[in-house]
């Protein structure tokens, strides 16, 4: 009897452990995993472009891309990150921003350098590039928030620079204080608590939107 106690209460055990093992599996990854792993696929991303743009890949990797903005977009309305994870995904997203330009760019480069049905059909592949994954970054204080401020202004400058467009009138000091008084004012009037600013390409053209976190 004792015996049979004991292998019943050792296949409990073994439950218990595979349930966890189950939970864990499961469970959603942290945001420090989340940055952990959208650091780790940028990387990965431009490895890939790269490999593509050197022509030993015969498609862009969209798929990278692709895990790289839902990363970016789950982050966006995560409201446990600490202010040294919010700096380090403003400056990953700027970073993406700052790449989405140049590949954009460069796939431009190689349309107009050919002239063939082909290249139009990757010019419209390229269209994917430039509309999609605008920067993203959350602001709860404009004014005290200089981190988050000084990443959405290096992403709109890298955008302007990237689309001809002049920047040398965008001074920081005059960009923060903007962006300051239009987050206050968009606060009030929506009665929010934090900003989402976006930075984005649209035909060759530099968007910057401001809206309600809610």
């Amino acid at each position: 009897m004792p015996i049979r106690e004991n292998q019943y209460a050792r296949r409990a055990r073994e439950r218990e452990k595979s349930s966890k093992k189950v939970l864990q599996r499961d469970a959603q990854p942290t945001p420090e995993e989340q940055l952990v792993r959208l650091e780790d696929d940028l990387r990965r991303l431009k490895v890939e472009f790269d490999i593509y743009f050197n022509g030993a890949a015969k498609r862009p990797p969209y798929d990278t891309k692709g895990r790289v903005e839902t990363i970016i977009k789950r982050l966006a309305d995560e409201r446990t990150l600490s202010y040294a994870q919010r700096y380090l995904y403003n400056s990953l997203v700027a970073r993406y921003t700052s790449f989405l330009q140049l590949w954009r760019r460069t796939m431009q480069e190689r349309e107009e350098g050919h002239g063939h049905a082909p290249a139009r059909l990757h010019a419209h592949a390229a269209a994917g590039v430039r509309e999609a994954a605008p920067g993203n970054f959350v602001c709860a204080d404009a004014r005290s928030d200089v981190a988050t401020v000084r990443s959405l202004y290096e992403a709109l400058v890298e955008a302007k620079r990237n689309c001809g467009e002049p920047t040398d009138d965008l001074s920081f000091a005059r960009f923060h204080r903007m962006v300051a008084e239009k987050s206050e004012a968009l606060k009030e009037r929506a009665g929010c608590e934090r900003v989402h600013f976006s930075v984005a390409v649209r035909d060759g053209r530099v968007q910057f939107k401001a809206k309600a976190d809610k």
